[in-house]
């Protein structure tokens, strides 16, 4: 179900996930001094749970958990009766009614702590009026091609698993959405994608379009059906067709190393735009700590307005541009170190503000 972009962002800030620090009320709080008009709950990777593969396959029937790795056994007769488990479940939640907050699709404090202290921020004292919350999974792509079963295989080239991945992310987004609904603001949900930068690569030969586009669809229909907004987030060269064809609201990249490579996709993008939907520029470098203390705000804001007026050569008015845009990092900050995490930060903030100063947003 494709739905329509009502959101207009205008050049506001927001991050992509991660963070390098230890307590989750500190990332709270950083999200708050920087991002407060977007919030955002954090993933600390410094946590074993926290990683993208850990934090959500919870509830996956037949997982093994060795302490040094996580697999799904599908060898054992416990996995063929933990499979009728979960799709009876999965059914009870999207036909008879069982409350998904009392399901194994509801995420736990123990798996998402960051998800729950900014849930109680956000009750309690966060320092403005905000304009949209994101949360975010892992998308079904790289959740598919890292969840191996015991033999080392993964989930991708096992059809059971492959759609228990799909269902088990379809219902853990929807539950974010809808968690964060009742705050009355827009929700952004991200389906963060690292390894369809491996797309058409030897690794992958076998996947086509129709493929992703199928793991793609179940996942943002039950986002939508909660009335948020679907976002993809690359973080390196793609085929943007897969996201820009897609129903996804929003497409987050790395303006800062993959611009002249995204904007190739000219016809996809202008109709992404002419559809009313939303690019999430990644200006702010996290490549490396050189390259992030080597910029400044000014520096960047002078080459997004460089890029712009490339995008407006495709035939994108201006007023379109700087309305359906957030001006983001260009990936998570979990692997840098504080100092280099805090600068992106502060640059991503000001960058913003530069933009917004200056166009009267």
């Amino acid at each position: 179900m494709e739905k329509p972009t009502p959101f207009k962002p205008g050049c506001l800030p927001a991050l992509i996930g991660s963070l390098p620090v230890k307590d989750h009320e500190e990332a709270v709080d950083l999200v708050a001094g920087h991002t407060p008009d977007v919030p955002i709950w954090i993933q600390l990777p410094m946590y074993r749970q926290e990683g993208m593969l850990n934090q959500f396959v919870p509830g996956v029937p037949g997982l093994v958990d060795t302490g040094e790795k996580v697999y799904v056994d599908t060898s054992s007769q416990e996995f063929e009766e933990g499979l009728m488990a979960f799709y009876e479940e999965y059914l009870a939640v999207t036909e008879a009614g069982l409350p998904l907050e009392e399901s194994r699709f509801a995420m736990k404090p123990e798996h998402a702590p960051g998800f729950f202290a900014l849930k109680n921020r956000l009750e309690t004292a966060w320092p403005q009026e905000f304009s949209a919350i994101k949360g975010q999974v892992t998308g079904p792509f790289t959740l598919a091609t890292t969840l191996m079963d015991q033999d080392g295989r993964a989930a991708l080239y096992d059809d059971r698993l492959r759609d228990v991945v799909v269902k088990i992310l379809a219902l853990k987004a929807r539950w974010q959405a809808k968690v964060l609904g009742a705050f009355g603001k827009q929700v952004l949900i991200f389906l963060d994608e690292p390894a369809l930068a491996g797309f058409g690569s030897s690794a992958f030969l076998s996947v086509t379009k129709e493929d992703i586009a199928a793991l793609f669809e179940e996942i943002m229909e039950a986002i939508h059906q909660e009335g948020a907004l679907v976002g993809v987030h690359i973080c390196a060269n793609s085929d943007w067709s897969l996201v820009l064809d897609s129903p996804a609201d929003i497409v987050s990249f790395d303006q800062y190393e993959v611009f002249e490579q995204f904007v190739m996709y000219k016809d996809d993008l202008k109709a992404f735009f002419d559809a009313g939907k939303i690019v999430a520029w990644g200006i702010v470098p996290t490549i490396d700590k050189e390259l992030i203390m080597g910029e400044f705000a000014e520096s960047l804001e002078a080459r997004w307005q460089t890029d712009m007026k490339q995008v407006e050569a495709l035939g994108i008015d201006r007023a379109t541009l700087l309305s359906q845009s957030l001006i983001t990092p260009s990936c998570g900050t979990g692997s840098l170190d504080p100092e280099a995490s805090l600068r992106v930060l502060e640059l991503t903030q000001e960058v913003s503000n530069m933009i917004r100063y200056k166009e009267q947003l």
